[in-house]
Parts: structure tokens; sequence; C-alpha cells
């Protein structure tokens, strides 16, 4: 009886076996590897990305016991470590990417990711600045921060736009796959869904965080606030003659300096909150929003607009 189950149980993987290899069934969804070169790693890339977090905060991630006089030696150790696996997994990114591409040879890919990784290394003091901006801002917009480095070792947001800002720069050098991967992990640990394509300002604070989605074509500028389950989203598509979306059109709203946008407000399309302005809970915009203007929402009667000058 047990051997007749064994040999039912190979029979049924033998016959499963066949059916997921059958071209037909895989071409869809297999990656074919040009010269066997393998995926980018997830768990990789997420240790890179603490290894990066631990150098720009030094003393609140990796080494908590770190000190000025041995900084350098970390630093440069962990610079080195981070340059060395990061252009391997660009040059994977490319890899995936030049499959239909039989002119690129590998030595071409390995040489850009290196070039790329130089450059992205260059800019982490630039990134750094930008960082502790932001966490400037978090706690200056948050009474409930008791420090600084609450805010920075606690607040979701932080640690959301450290992965945003590090995916944006490799995504403004050209890196393809790996910035999308290291913004979702930002988005599994936060749920904090942010493109590392859109442009986001100086001092940006997003107070509770989870549910936000900031779309790929969106601008963000300086010292905006958005609370938590805020949508910069798309309002329609355009579509090719074969009624697919059109990638990379501009369809994410843009939003001005010093803009404050409560929880759960959905704004879409390419449209534009001007300066100043203040976007209430729950509002759903699909228009330009004039600088200055209070939008809310109104009791039983819609949306209401105030054109006075917001302080």
């Amino acid at each position: 009886m047990e051997r007749s189950s064994h040999a039912i149980m190979e029979k049924i993987i033998s016959q499963v076996v066949a059916e997921l290899c059958a071209s037909s069934s895989y071409e869809n969804v297999i990656h074919l590897r040009r010269h066997n070169g393998p995926m980018p790693s997830v768990e990789i890339l997420k240790d890179i990305i603490e290894e990066l977090r631990s150098i720009l905060f030094p003393g609140y991630f990796g080494r908590s016991e770190i000190k000025p006089e041995t900084m350098n030696y970390y630093v440069g150790a962990a610079l080195d470590r981070v340059s060395r696996f990061l252009s391997e997994q660009i040059k994977r990114g490319f890899c995936f990417e030049c499959s239909e591409d039989v002119t690129k040879q590998c030595e071409e890919c390995a040489e850009e990711a290196l070039e790329i990784t130089g450059k992205f290394i260059s800019g982490l003091s630039g990134i750094r600045c930008l960082l502790a901006i932001d966490a400037a801002a978090a706690y200056e917009g948050d009474p409930a921060a008791k420090s600084l480095g609450e805010t920075i070792f606690c607040y979701p947001s932080l640690r959301a736009l450290c992965n945003y800002r590090i995916a944006h720069a490799l995504f403004t050098l050209g890196v393809p796959l790996i910035p999308r991967i290291i913004t979702e992990l930002a988005h599994s640990e936060t749920g904090i869904d942010i493109h590392p394509g859109a442009q986001i300002g100086k001092k940006f604070f997003m107070d509770h965080g989870t549910g936000i989605v900031i779309g790929e074509t969106s601008i963000i500028g300086r010292n905006v606030r958005i609370y938590q389950g805020v949508t910069l989203g798309a309002k329609s598509f355009t579509l090719d003659e074969n009624g697919r979306p059109v990638k990379g059109i501009l369809r994410h709203p843009v939003v001005e300096d010093d803009v404050i946008i409560y929880s759960g407000a959905t704004i879409l399309g390419r449209v534009t909150i001007g300066k100043g302005a203040v976007i209430g809970g729950n509002v759903w915009l699909t228009r330009d929003v004039p600088p200055g203007t209070r939008v809310t929402q109104g009791t039983g009667e819609g949306i209401t607009v105030e054109l006075d000058e917001v302080v």
C-alpha cells in the first residue's frame, strides 16, 4: 500500500514537472539569463542598505560603540565593503535588462557598474545632508518627538526616506531594477511606498507614514509635510495602439514648497498643489490648487475651498 502511494506521488510529480517546464508554461515568467548572469540578490541589497544606514547615521545603526577616534577606520572599511558588493549588484541589474541587447558584453556592464558605484559613493555626503535636514523636520514637526535622535532611530519615515534617497541617487545615475528593490524593501518594512523616480526636496516629513504612496513622476518641493494614508497617484493612463499604458509620461502631482497634506487625502494626475496650500483629510483632488489655499472636506456638501492666505 505504501509503495503504491509513493508510485502515485512520483507519477504526479513527473507530470507536473513536465507541465511546468513546457516552454508554453514558463515563457512569460522565467528569467533567461545572458551568460549565466544571476539575478540581483535582495538579501545582499538589504545588507548594503543597512551598511549605508550605519555610515549615514553612525552610532545609531551598525556598531553602537563607534568613537570619533575610530570613525575614519570604520567608515573606510564599511565603504570598501559597500563599493564591492554594490558594484556587483548593479552589474547584475544591467545584465537583467540587457537580455535582448546582444551587442553589450558583460565586461562593459562590469566597468559601467564600477564607474556608477564610484559616482554614487562620491555623493553620499550630499545624501547625508538631505537626511539630516529630513530628521530635523521630523523633530520640529512632531510634538511627540523628545529628541532628534529619537526621530533618526525610531521613525519609519526616516527609514523609508533613507532608502528612497539612496535609491533615487542610483535611479538618477541610470541603474536599472536595483533602485526599485531598495524602495520596496522600505515599503515592506514601513508601509510607505515611494517610487525611486519621484523627486523630493529638502525638509520632507511624513508623520506616522503608514499607507503613504508617492508615484514615479511626483515632484515634491521643500518643507512639505504629509500624513498617513496620503496618495500622490495617477488619475488615468494614456494607452498605446495595443491598449497598454504608455511608459514614462508625467502623470503624478506636483506639490510645491510649504504644503501640508493631511491623512487620507488622494491627489491624482499631473496637477499642481500651490505653495503653502493645506489639503485636509480624506480630500479627493484631481485639479490644481492655487497657492495659499485651504481645501477641506465639507460636511455633507463635498469639498470646501477657502482662498485665504495660510499662515
